[in-house]
C-alpha cells in the first residue's frame, strides 16, 4: 500500500498572490501581445499603476513606438503584455520570486483624460513620482485593460480572468513584508538559524536566507552550492497584523524574544 503524499502548506490563493505583486508595483517590461519579435527589447514603463477595477495606466515617452501611435487617440489601441516582476526585498543571488503578465488592450487617452489620471496616481501615493509632471511634455499615459492574468511563482502558475484578479485582495502584510524581512535578515541572524532548524536535514547547512512573507507562513531560500531551494513554512492560523504574526513566529521558533522582531515596522515608521 503505498503512503499518502505529504500535505502541501497551505498558501494564499492565486488571485490574491497576483494582485499582491500588481500593488508592490515592482519593476516592469511592456511589449506587443500580437506579431512581437523574439529579437527585439521590451519597453521599460517610465511607471505603471494599477487602479480598482484592475485598469492599469502605463507612463510612456511619447516618442516610444508603443506610445507614438496611441497618444492622444482614444480610439487606437494596441494588444500588448505588461510582465511584473516580483523582487525579494533583501539581497539575494537569485532576486526573482514571481512574474505576473497582464495582457490586454492598450489605449490612448486624450490630454484631459491623461492628466486626470495622473493627478489621481498623484493624490494615491505618499511620494509621487515626478515624472507625473511631464505627462504631456514628452510622456504619454496610456491605459491597459487585461483580459488575460498569468501568475507565476514557486506555488506554481495560474490563469485568472480579470473578473477573478479584481476582486482579489492583497496579502494583508504586504506592505509590511519588505521592512520586515530585511530587519530579520540584518539584526535576526539568529531568528533565520532557528527557522532554518525545521528544514530538512540535508538543506539545513547551506545558506538560508529570509525570501517572503504572507498570511500563510514565511518563505525561506536555501542557497546551495548549485541550487536555490525555497521552502514555506507554515503557521497554525492565517495571519492579518504584526500582534498575530509574532505569536505565529513564537509558534515556529519557540523563541520568546520575537517580539522585537515583529516591532521592526515601528523602528523603520520612527526612522
Amino acid at each position: 500500500m503505498s503512503e499518502p503524499a505529504p500535505r502541501r502548506p497551505p498558501t494564499p490563493r492565486p488571485a490574491e498572490r497576483a494582485k499582491t505583486i500588481a500593488v508592490r508595483g515592482g519593476p516592469a517590461h511592456l511589449l506587443p501581445a500580437i506579431g512581437h519579435d523574439a529579437r527585439s527589447e521590451p519597453t521599460s514603463p517610465v511607471l505603471w499603476h494599477l487602479h480598482a477595477g484592475d485598469d492599469v495606466s502605463v507612463v510612456l515617452p511619447t516618442d516610444d513606438p508603443l506610445a507614438s501611435g496611441l497618444h492622444g487617440d482614444a480610439t487606437a489601441e494596441l494588444a500588448v503584455t505588461l510582465e511584473v516582476t516580483d523582487e525579494a526585498p533583501v539581497a539575494l543571488r537569485q532576486p526573482v520570486r514571481g512574474l505576473l503578465w497582464l495582457t490586454g488592450w492598450l489605449r490612448g487617452l486624450d490630454d484631459r483624460s491623461a492628466r486626470a489620471r495622473a493627478v489621481a496616481i498623484a493624490d494615491a501615493s505618499a511620494d509621487p513620482d515626478p515624472h507625473l509632471l511631464d505627462v504631456g511634455h514628452g510622456l504619454s499615459l496610456l491605459r491597459l485593460t487585461p483580459v488575460s492574468v498569468v501568475v507565476a511563482d514557486s506555488e506554481g502558475t495560474h490563469s485568472l480572468s480579470p473578473v477573478t484578479f479584481d476582486a482579489a485582495m492583497p496579502d494583508p502584510l504586504y506592505d509590511y513584508e519588505g521592512r520586515w524581512l530585511r530587519h530579520l535578515e540584518h539584526d535576526h541572524v539568529d531568528v533565520v538559524a532557528r527557522l532554518a532548524r525545521l528544514l530538512p536535514p540535508e538543506l539545513r547547512e547551506s545558506r538560508v536566507r529570509p525570501l517572503g512573507l504572507d498570511r500563510c507562513g514565511i518563505r525561506l531560500r536555501v542557497e546551495t552550492s548549485d541550487d536555490d531551494h525555497d521552502v514555506r513554512l507554515a503557521f497554525s492560523r492565517s495571519v492579518e497584523n504584526p500582534p498575530q504574526l509574532a505569536v505565529e513566529l513564537r509558534k515556529l521558533v519557540g523563541c520568546p524574544f520575537l517580539h522585537h522582531v515583529s516591532g521592526a515596522h515601528k523602528q523603520d515608521d520612527e526612522a
